[in-house]
């Protein structure tokens, strides 16, 4: 399930600015607002993150739970990317999504993926940034395909998750054919720590 902390400096503020954000409307108006939020606490630094949330992981990328709406509209979730780590293409289980940089640097490869009559997908980069602290990206399925990587070579990264809902699995896409082409498989998702 993972660990709230209980000592997390700016966390109330988060938790009030997204309380009201998710309330907005649809899906466009409320990632918009929580894009708002993010970006506002984030450049300003105001969440001070405990340790045992930036410390990456050897193996891969770590998932930590920050807090859980109690009426379940929306969860908070930190990543720490060590370097070189990052994820596959995937979507976001059906959820809207809203990502924003804590600390650090993130490469961002946004795809389009489409089903073939056998099965299998194309999947086409449409677009890449560089993403740095405090800026945030909203995803609305089935626009959510993506790619996220530690830009930095040699320190780790974090970002700042915000999902409409539990996201306890996705679709990820990876390289199947000698002509480029993808196979889905879905991928359970769990908390580190």
């Amino acid at each position: 399930m993972g660990i709230v902390p209980t000592d997390c400096p700016g966390l109330a503020d988060l938790v009030a600015r997204l309380d009201r954000s998710v309330e907005a409307g649809d899906a466009g108006a409320i990632t918009a607002a929580v894009k708002a939020d993010l970006e506002h606490v984030l450049g300003a630094r105001a969440l001070a993150l405990p340790p045992q949330f930036t410390r990456p992981r050897p193996e891969s990328y770590a998932r930590r739970l920050l807090h859980r709406d109690p009426a379940g509209r929306y969860t908070a979730i930190v990543m720490t990317w060590g370097p070189g780590q990052g994820t596959a293409v995937h979507d976001h289980g059906g959820l809207w999504c809203v990502e924003g940089v804590v600390d650090g640097e993130i490469a961002v490869t946004q795809y389009r993926v489409e089903g073939e009559a056998d099965g299998f997908y194309r999947v086409t980069p449409i677009g890449a940034l560089l993403a740095g602290i405090g800026s945030a990206g909203c995803l609305i399925p089935p626009t959510d395909h993506h790619v996220l990587a530690n830009a930095r070579p040699a320190t780790a990264s974090v970002t700042l998750h915000v999902y409409g809902g539990d996201l306890d699995d996705c679709k990820v896409f990876l390289p199947a054919t000698p002509d480029g082409r993808y196979a889905e498989t879905m991928k359970s998702l769990s908390f580190h720590e």
